[in-house]
C-alpha cells in the first residue's frame, strides 16, 4: 500500500511539473510573438487608487498598447490612442515602488482625453472626459514614448479637440 501511495504521488508530482512548464512555455511563447511584432518596451501601468500593474506595451501606429506581463491573451489589457495620450510629468519612483517595479525605471504621469479615459472606467475625472494614467518605463523608454507622442502625423490632434 505505501509503494501504490508514494507512485502515485510521484505521477501526481510529475502531472504539475508537466503543467507548470506547458504553462511557462505559453507565456513565454506570448511574450516572444509580442516582441516579433517590433516596438516594444516593458511598462508598470497604474490607475489612480490602483496597484501597480506589470507589464509590455507596443507602440502601434495610433495607439499604445499595453498587455499584462502574464497572460494568454494575444490582446492588450489596456489602449490608448496616440491623440488622446499626454505626458504630463515625470519622476523618480518612491522606495515603494523600486521593490514593485524594479530599478532603472521612470514613472511617467500621463493625462487622458477623450475615449482613452473611459477605457477602465477608474481614473476619470467625472464630467470632464479627462483621466489619468501612470506609467514606469526605463528612461531610454520614456524618451521613445514622447519621441513617438510627437511624431504623430499633422492634423491628428485636431479630431480630439472637435
Amino acid at each position: 500500500m505505501g509503494e501504490a501511495l508514494a507512485l502515485d504521488a510521484g505521477w501526481l508530482f510529475a502531472a504539475f511539473l508537466i503543467v507548470l512548464v506547458v504553462a511557462a512555455s505559453g507565456i513565454a511563447t506570448r511574450r516572444f510573438v509580442l516582441e516579433r511584432r517590433g516596438a516594444t518596451v516593458e511598462c508598470g501601468l497604474r490607475r489612480p487608487g490602483r496597484p501597480w500593474r506589470l507589464g509590455v506595451a507596443a507602440y502601434q501606429l495610433d495607439e499604445f498598447c499595453w498587455y499584462r506581463v502574464f497572460g494568454l491573451s494575444m490582446r492588450p489589457t489596456q489602449t490608448f490612442p496616440r491623440r488622446d495620450l499626454a505626458v504630463v510629468a515625470h519622476r523618480a519612483p518612491t522606495e515603494q515602488e523600486v521593490t514593485i517595479l524594479g530599478p532603472g525605471r521612470v514613472v511617467a504621469e500621463c493625462q487622458l482625453s477623450g475615449s482613452a479615459a473611459g477605457t477602465a472606467g477608474t481614473g476619470t475625472d467625472a464630467g470632464t472626459g479627462t483621466g489619468t494614467v501612470d506609467l514606469a518605463l526605463a528612461e531610454s523608454a520614456l524618451t521613445g514614448l514622447l519621441a513617438w507622442l510627437e511624431a504623430a502625423p499633422p492634423g491628428s490632434h485636431l479630431d480630439a479637440i472637435s
